[in-house]
């Protein structure tokens, strides 16, 4: 595998940001109500993670350290504006259901810790693999957050009614999230311990 695909799988399942990293944990559990609302989110996350990685990673020799965590605010809330003004455009219906969340990944912690420890140290194109790997990796927690709940929750998926009936309504509500979320990390624990033999061990922010 090359190095630029393995960063990109390192994304996706081994540091998955809410799976392995528990980072963005608020958001994970706010809007998962539905596949669609973790894909607009998600896509959103994917869009400002790679821009802002690249962006950094391009002008890194201009930002002073002591000034870098103010620098790539500014850095991450250019591409949030971007992206801001996109999807409206795109889908306004659940736009408006994520609107709040958008504007707020200035602030998630999973795009800011990589461009701390990635995209400041790398150069561009690792930098973008990089940013592309996390991205989807938050992409796919979302949306397979969202479709359990969804599921379990109201018995639809992406707004199609399956079963005809609601089979746990608490799966819809942030109870039901954190549910899903830690298991769904105890599948990923359990399945690292089984290849590594090694406790896994993870730490998270908002």
């Amino acid at each position: 595998m090359s190095s630029n695909l393995k960063l990109i799988w390192n994304g996706l399942i081994p540091e998955n940001p809410i799976f392995r990293l528990a980072l963005s944990m608020c958001p994970a559990v706010a809007v998962t109500t539905s596949v669609e609302n973790g894909l607009m989110l998600g896509l959103a996350v994917v869009f400002v993670q790679v821009f802002s990685s690249c962006t950094v990673s391009i002008f890194k020799s201009f930002i002073h350290p002591r000034i870098r965590i103010p620098a790539y605010v500014i850095v991450i809330a250019l591409w949030v504006t971007v992206i801001d003004m996109i999807l409206p455009v795109i889908s306004p219906d659940v736009y408006k259901k994520v609107e709040l969340f958008v504007k707020l990944i200035v602030v998630f912690a999973i795009i800011i810790s990589r461009l701390e420890l990635f995209a400041s140290k790398e150069p561009l194109i690792p930098s973008f693999f990089d940013g592309l790997g996390m991205g989807f990796g938050f992409l796919f927690g979302l949306c397979l957050i969202g479709a359990i709940r969804e599921f379990f929750g109201t018995g639809q998926l992406f707004g199609y009614d399956i079963l005809g009936f609601n089979p746990l309504l608490i799966m819809v509500l942030p109870a039901g999230g954190f549910f899903v979320i830690g298991f769904i990390m105890a599948i990923f624990n359990w399945f690292e311990y089984k290849i590594t033999g090694k406790i896994p061990t993870s730490g998270g922010a908002h």
